[in-house]
């Protein structure tokens, strides 16, 4: 860990042990510099005394820092799985305040292949995943998910062009990183920008370990449902010369992920009222006007099959000139791309609560039964592409003006594309029958969300189940073409100093941070081109849509057992065809507008007029957001060390004053009519006004204060307690000056999206009180409480109100949209206790890392409170996790079980726009087993082999109630072998 990234994170041993830990701490750096030779093994000399504490190591000091090696000095050094382990237990225990760790095991020896799947390895911390990956994607600590936490690479923000403030962790390459840091209480002198934690990633550099490295490493990995298996690769050289005053280090990682995905999923489960004329197999219009009975139905139910290929490249060089041992400049630039593909298939299946009839609601509202006359069957395809490019640099300059003052500069500019050359996004096509042939479709609901999938009945076409998949019957709906196009430049600079003299010491200093933003896409809702042939054609009654040709599909795939360990039939078979080649064939009808060609939808505004016979794409208008948030800091921090009673007491006090200032800008549009295809009744268009530009500013200046005080009751058993002020900003994606209504939509599913650019942001207090005892080298046990006290909660409401006094044609009304917006609302608490344990069974090679996590809130979820403005704490999960190991002459095996229970991941569904404001999203509790081991063959090579998901677990989330489901993704087991090569 560099001075840049630990100033404040590790706090100063008490003065009698000071000589001990220089000397313990050299010696422990020279062992690790030649770990390759020995890894997983020890280096025996007599040992501490068992009253001693075990060897501190200083991590990533620069040379400066470094005591020479005393040969009168003798300890005992542990690399692999120990050695790591015991160099987290010393970062936590030195640390001014509450700091957890995971450090390599050795070069290109990270723990996991995933950084969020080390970290969840920590008390307080969970991941979530990539459904249609499987990934660990995210991270929550202490029940405060991504955005709520703050990514550094070494001590600077990384920029992220997704448009939140959280880090997609399956970006960062794990094979080269040196150690994480996750500090759940700021040092105020780093960042005080996260209520979560903040998330250090740790690099290494050339002069960490003086002389030439060289390390390679080579796997493959194969997913259950992947037909290959995708290779990895990666090297890193580094080296010191012109007598160690200049170093060089360069690594670059190649990493690939086939995954095959199953998927079950409802869009969305919106509340409404249903009138008692529903619950018969009919209505008259006078009877359907009176809606009295409150429930929630499914918007759209669907199965997909999904392969996605996952390509990512990691890059770093880092610079280092050591003129004195004074001085140290580094020069450092960090590269990742990530490139994914996902292609699915499946059906999708669109439902309308007003035509829903025989309706069987339970107690709790939720439809467990209905039919829905002349009900559309959709078959969906679709490819959808990222491309995500991220590059770092930066310049840090370390100086020790005196023996008592140092003095620090720091300065970085990032950059973040997504689709950096307005790549296509997606490719989606729908295909089906319906209207004349449309069966009386229902679902029914049979059980629980976290085990029972719904079921259709009465499909088919004519609702004859042996024609579901018949092709000949099959015409033409909507297609849909997106192209996403966000950057995201961070400018930022940091200057400090410090004083140490005796006891005592002060950091202060200043900071400058500039975030751009700006996000635009382009697609076929804005041209409306999406409706160019939707109706599903003649065989389904309609003057509008065209057969599709049966040799586009491609191949049927079974249902059978589409998701292991659940109950539930679905349609025998999905139809495997490519979204691209469906809208080749449609092009490859001609130009609508120099010949007629049947089927095409000539009455539908502006596509009628203006198709030319290619899907092309136009600018959405309501999408594009250029803002600009700039913050200046202002820090200092104060330590020093003292005792009572005889025991040692450190203190550390420090205050942080932030002021940020924002511009938000954006072009606003309002709709002006709504128009119903004639040919396909189910969608609608959506005619805006020009687009008027729109420029909003805003600011804020907020001071937070922090404490850490440890007392050590005796040299094994320390307490702490910790008090703070911290802040998160919303995010950048939801500052849009201006209201957003897409064009494209459907029948009784009318929706638009609000900006809120004067946001102000979470500002919470937070305390710990923590006991931790270090009973023996390498185990320990501790105990944390904490508590945080959250006001100005942002709330994503949904209401449902008219705009502009436009009609629905299909009601005769004014139209009612489900308009989303996000306000600073309520406060809450969130408290809980972290337990962890650590023990090493002797010189046995076995030992445990555990931990469990209980976390509440004064603010739980109500399931039955309705209104709009239902507001809960989402994040909150008990979780436990447990890695077993055994790591003795060079032999390494672990076990990682990973349990986290249910919770409220969000608010928001894939469809949001019921009249009980956002449906909430709740996971499922999850338990993952993973395992890993590792042979060491020679000095030089380590082979290794990796088993993800041993029990193939699956994900599922569910809506308001738990037979309410959402999602189900079956991404099965992932097996990974390799080799490890370093001198």
């Amino acid at each position: 860990m560099t001075n840049t990234n630990i100033d404040g994170a590790v706090g100063i041993r008490r003065k009698m042990r000071t000589k001990q830990v220089m000397l313990a701490g050299a010696s422990s750096l020279l062992a690790l510099a030649f770990a390759g030779q020995a890894a997983a093994k020890e280096h025996r000399a007599p040992a501490p005394a068992a009253d001693q504490p075990a060897p501190a190591t200083p991590v990533a000091a620069s040379p400066q820092d470094q005591a020479a090696p005393d040969a009168s000095q003798e300890t005992i050094v542990v690399t692999g799985i120990r050695g790591s382990l015991q160099r987290n237990l010393d970062i936590k225990r030195d640390a001014a305040g509450v700091v957890d760790a995971i450090s390599s095991e050795d070069i290109g020896k990270f723990p996991d292949s995933n950084v969020a799947a080390s970290l969840q390895r920590l008390p307080g911390v969970s991941i979530q995943r990539s459904g249609s990956r499987g990934e660990p994607q995210g991270i929550t600590v202490r029940g405060f998910g991504g955005d709520f936490n703050e990514t550094l690479y070494d001590g600077r923000r990384i920029s992220t062009a997704t448009g939140g403030r959280s880090v997609d962790f399956s970006t960062v390459g794990a094979d080269f990183v040196g150690t994480l840091s996750v500090l759940k209480t700021p040092d105020v002198s780093l960042s005080a920008s996260s209520i979560g934690a903040t998330v250090n990633v740790e690099f290494p550099k050339p002069f960490d370990h003086p002389g030439m490295r060289v390390a390679v490493t080579g796997s493959g990995s194969l997913q259950d449902g992947a037909d290959k298996i995708a290779p990895s690769i990666g090297a890193l050289f580094s080296d010191t010369f012109a007598n160690d005053t200049v170093g060089i280090l360069v690594d670059a990682i190649y990493t690939r992920h086939d995954t095959q995905t199953n998927r079950v999923y409802v869009s969305g489960w919106p509340g409404g009222y249903y009138a008692p004329c529903q619950m018969t197999p009919s209505c008259t219009d006078a009877e359907l006007a009176d809606k009295s009975i409150p429930g929630f139905f499914e918007q759209q139910y669907g199965a997909t099959q999904i392969y996605t290929k996952d390509e990512r490249i990691d890059g770093r060089i880092a610079l280092q000139w050591h003129p004195s041992e004074d001085v140290m400049l580094t020069l450092d630039d960090n590269y990742s791309r990530q490139k994914i593909r996902s292609d699915n298939f499946g059906y999708g299946i669109w439902f309308n609560q007003g035509s829903l009839r025989n309706v069987d609601l339970d107690e709790n509202g939720t439809v467990l039964d209905f039919t829905q006359d002349g009900s559309q069957t959709d078959f969906t395809a679709g490819t959808d592409r990222s491309y995500l490019e991220t590059n770092q640099t930066g310049l840090n300059l370390k100086w020790d003006a005196t023996a008592n003052l140092k003095i620090e500069a720091d300065a970085s500019y990032a950059k973040s594309w997504l689709n950096p050359d307005g790549q296509l996004t997606s490719d989606n096509a729908d295909v089906g029958y319906g209207f004349g042939i449309g069966p009386a479709l229902g679902i029914a609901i049979n059980g629980d969300s976290s085990d029972t999938i719904p079921e259709l009945h009465n499909y088919g076409a004519g609702g004859d189940p042996a024609r579901w998949a018949d092709t000949s019957v099959i015409g033409s709906h909507v297609t849909v073409r997106q192209a996403q196009k966000n950057t995201d430049v961070v400018k930022q600079g940091r200057l400090s100093a410090e004083w140490k003299q005796d006891d005592f010491g002060i950091k202060f200093g200043g900071s400058y941070l500039e975030d751009h933003y700006k996000f635009q896409q382009r697609n076929t809702f804005a041209n409306n081109f999406w409706q160019a042939y939707a109706g599903y054609g003649p065989a389904s009654g309609s003057a509008t849509g065209v057969p599709i040709p049966p040799d586009l599909f491609t191949d049927t795939v079974s249902t059978n057992d589409f998701i292991p360990g659940f109950s539930g039939a679905l349609p025998p078979v999905l139809l495997k065809f490519d979204a691209r080649a469906y809208q080749q064939y449609l092009e490859s009808l001609g130009n609508p507008q120099t010949q007629n060609i049947p089927g095409f939808n000539y009455t539908a505004p502006g596509v009628g007029t203006a198709y030319t016979g290619s899907f092309d794409l136009a600018l959405d208008n309501g999408s594009i957001r250029d803002i600009t948030e700039k913050t200046w800091a202002l820090f200092v921090r104060a330590n020093f060390e003292t005792e009572i009673a005889g025991m040692p007491f450190h203190f550390n006090a420090g205050l942080r004053e932030e002021n940020t200032h924002l511009t938000s800008a954006g072009f606003g549009q309002v709709p002006i009519n709504i128009i119903q295809n004639a040919g396909d009744p189910t969608l609608l268009t959506v005619v805006l006004s020009d687009p008027q530009s729109v420029s909003t500013k805003s600011n804020y200046s907020y001071l937070l204060p922090s404490v850490d005080m440890k007392l050590e009751l005796t040299d094994k058993l320390h307490l702490r307690f910790d008090a703070s002020r911290t802040l998160t900003r919303p995010g950048l994606n939801l500052l849009t000056p201006v209201a957003s209504v897409g064009t494209g939509q459907r029948v009784g599913a009318l929706t638009a999206s609000g900006g809120s650019p004067a946001l102000k942001p979470y500002l919470s207090d937070n305390f710990d009180i923590a006991a931790e005892w270090y009973y023996q080298p390498n185990s320990y046990a501790s105990i944390d409480f904490f508590l945080k006290n959250v006001s100005n909660f942002i709330v994503g409401g949904t209401q449902r109100q008219t705009i502009n006094g436009v009609i629905d044609p299909t009601t005769g009304q004014p139209a009612v949209f489900s308009v989303t917006q996000q306000v600073n609302g309520p406060e809450a608490t969130v408290r809980g206790v972290e337990l962890a344990w650590q023990h090493v069974f002797g010189n046995s090679g076995f030992g445990f890392n555990a931990n469990a996590t209980f976390v509440e809130t004064n603010k739980p979820f109500d399931p039955e409170n309705i209104s709009t403005s239902g507001f809960a704490v989402t994040g909150l999960a008990n979780s436990a996790n447990l890695v077993a190991f055994y790591d003795k002459n060079g032999f390494e095996a672990r076990v990682a079980l990973n349990h986290r229970e249910e919770y409220l991941r969000q608010f928001g569904q894939n469809q949001n726009t019921g009249a009980f404001g956002s449906e909430p999203t709740f996971e499922n509790p999850n338990l993952q087993i993973d395992f890993s081991t590792s042979y060491q063959l020679t000095r030089q090579v380590n082979v290794f082999f990796e088993a993800l998901n041993l029990t193939n677990e699956v994900q599922s989330t569910h809506g308001r109630y738990s037979n309410q489901l959402l999602d189900v993704f079956a991404y099965g087991r992932r097996f990974t072998a390799g080799a490890r090569f370093r001198f």
